[in-house]
């Protein structure tokens, strides 16, 4: 068997084990995995490989079987997913930097799940969709604001993900304080004046280690930039951090239908007409952001892929009422319907991922807006 088909069966193995433990990484409990965590359990099954070219230490490849690849993961665990969807852009921000050392410094890690990635970009693009101001500020060492010679950057994420306890690297977008645009820069955990905090409360997804970064007067230097540019960079990156986010909401949408249709016997038989239309509709959707990833449309044109975004998020409502009214009052009794619950729970995180729809919707708005007065 050569190596991807080994890897191919390792996968399916390596997923119906992230099944078993799907309830556990939805509310922290687990023990299975290698430091309480997926990323070296995602590294194992080569998921953090796939789209990454072969002379880089990847699989080969392209951004629609990462997406395909999350997808599968999300049919499983959503909270998995999204610690993928995170150690995966910030691999992705790494093939598209400039800054060759930082990548070669970085890059091997976090293929080999050595290494956590994490985006804590959420602000930066509600920054870039003109929602509201970074909340990272750098001020430099010396009056030119010459970045060789250190800045210093203070402020606060507030919500990241994949921070691993044993060690991350974020990618974070800061203001400086000087006549100099928004920077990109990947901030290691071990740095001067980084202060994780405690994971987030949150009603689910405690598995994804989801937690918030003090950035206390944190030193930084051209050593860490991704791009000098976040105006100039985070185009470019957006495309393929939404389309991962459209992988959570196929993934899951595709485990609810499929639930559905386990369940639509009996007098249920009558949901049939409105799952098929559903997956219909899903498929639909699937196949035109593959395209549009495909022809390289929404670098340019953004708001195709917002669109399909949010009609992917509204599909998974679809999907998950869809299994409840398949399972009926099962559904509600503990041990009767398994893994309705969850998938509950993890449909009611779709809207909220950053961009978030109203978020979304908020900038196809303005863009409508801004072309309707230019009219």
């Amino acid at each position: 068997m050569n190596d991807r088909a080994t890897l191919a069966h390792q996968r399916q193995a390596g997923l119906k084990r992230l099944a078993s433990h799907a309830e556990a990484l939805n509310t922290g409990t687990y023990t299975d995995f290698t430091d309480n965590d997926v990323v070296p359990f995602l590294a194992e099954q080569g998921l953090t490989r796939i789209g990454v070219p072969e002379a880089q230490g990847g699989l080969g490849g392209t951004t629609v079987d990462v997406v395909e690849a999350l997808a599968d993961v999300a049919e499983q665990s959503l909270a998995a997913a999204f610690v993928m969807w995170g150690h995966r852009c910030m691999t992705d921000m790494l093939l598209q930097t400039d800054n060759a050392a930082l990548r070669e410094r970085l890059l091997p890690s976090l293929l080999a799940g050595e290494h956590a990635g994490a985006t804590g970009l959420s602000n930066a693009m509600k920054f870039l969709g003109g929602i509201e101001e970074l909340q990272l500020q750098a001020t430099a060492n010396t009056a030119d604001g010459n970045l060789a010679a250190g800045w210093r950057i203070q402020g606060r994420m507030h919500w990241v993900t994949n921070l691993r306890p044993a060690g991350f690297t974020v990618a974070a977008a800061v203001q400086p304080t000087h006549e100099a645009p928004a920077a990109v820069f990947a901030l290691d955990s071990n740095l001067l004046g980084m202060q994780r905090s405690a994971n987030l409360d949150l009603q689910g997804m405690r598995g994804s280690h989801t937690a918030a970064i003090d950035v206390q007067q944190v030193p930084v230097g051209p050593e860490q930039l991704l791009h000098a540019d976040a105006k100039a960079f985070l185009p470019r990156i957006r495309p393929n951090f939404l389309s991962l986010q459209c992988g959570m909401s196929i993934g899951l949408a595709r485990a609810s239908l499929a639930a559905a249709q386990r369940h639509a016997c009996g007098p249920r038989d009558v949901l049939g007409e409105r799952i098929a239309q559903v997956s219909k509709r899903l498929l639909e959707s699937t196949a035109q952001m593959y395209e549009g990833l495909q022809q390289g449309t929404f670098t340019t044109q953004p708001a195709a892929l917002f669109k399909l975004r949010i009609a992917l998020a509204h599909q998974v409502q679809e999907a998950i009422a869809l299994e409840l009214q398949a399972c009926g009052g099962r559904a509600y009794l503990v041990g009767q319907a398994p893994g309705f619950m969850r998938r509950w729970l993890e449909a009611a995180f779709i809207p909220l991922i950053t961009p978030s729809l109203s978020q979304l919707e908020f900038q196809l708005q303005a863009q409508k807006k801004a072309a309707l007065s230019q009219g």
